[in-house]
């Protein structure tokens, strides 16, 4: 079965596999150095009135930038990874 670009679902499915894994732990590391950093657990409701707009703030930017730099990094890597094993070039993807 393959991709409509041409490409195999394998590396697909792995670079998801591998992002998801890396959200997963990359967030997991992140809430461990916020309660060591604050000696508080992160904000797990950041609309609600009792948790202050900085504290809001500070928590959905330091994990939206970890979890990402994580994601990209790890899908990246398996992707290369994937590649360099079938004696593949990487795909090259223009934005």
């Amino acid at each position: 079965m393959a991709k409509k670009d041409g490409g195999e679902l394998g590396p697909a499915l792995l670079g998801f596999a591998a992002g998801f894994a890396a959200e997963f732990v990359a967030r997991k590391a992140l809430t461990f150095a916020w309660t060591r950093a604050t000696g508080e657990e992160p904000p797990t409701d950041l609309e609600s009135p009792e948790v202050s707009l900085g504290r809001a703030l500070s928590w959905a930017v330091m994990a939206g930038v970890g979890v990402e730099v994580a994601r990209v990094l790890a899908v990246r890597a398996t992707r290369k990874k994937v590649h360099g094993s079938a004696g593949l070039e990487p795909e090259l993807v223009s934005d």
